[in-house]
């Protein structure tokens, strides 16, 4: 069971994982271990609230195929336990960050004393700039 939130989980049979060959130098082992982990999560087909869902498919994330399909691969570790840990780990992170509303913008206004404070220090910067002049003797 994956947890997303505290009343958001998935199932980890929603969750295809399917070991690969790594790709990259890796010596004598890497030609015959599959240790990299393939992620494939259907949106459509997931569990997830409506909300999730929405959110997930209108991000514009490569890892997220035009069908609604999530695909992550994980090839960092040595072990495929590890990758596959970390695989699952991605997909918990990238539905989470999916599932933030931004703030709303509210419009400020600058106070008075900040308006009369600004200036004031351009009347100084002014006045520094006039007296740089030609001296008349």
């Amino acid at each position: 069971m994956l947890i997303i939130s505290s009343n958001v989980s998935i199932s980890e049979d929603e969750v295809e994982l399917s070991a690969i060959r790594a790709q990259g130098s890796g010596g004598q082992n890497v030609n015959k271990v599959a240790t990299a982990i393939h992620l494939r999560f259907d949106i459509h087909a997931s569990s997830l609230p409506d909300f999730y869902k929405q959110r997930l498919l209108k991000l514009s994330d490569s890892r997220i195929t035009s069908d609604g399909v999530v695909v992550i691969k994980a090839q960092n570790a040595r072990t495929q336990e590890q990758n596959k840990e970390d695989a699952l780990a991605r997909l918990v992170a990238l539905i989470k960050e999916a599932g933030k509303t931004q703030k709303a913008r509210r419009p400020t206004k600058p106070s008075k004393a900040a308006k009369r404070r600004r200036i004031e220090s351009k009347k100084k910067t002014g006045t520094k700039k006039i007296l740089r002049g030609k001296v008349d003797f």
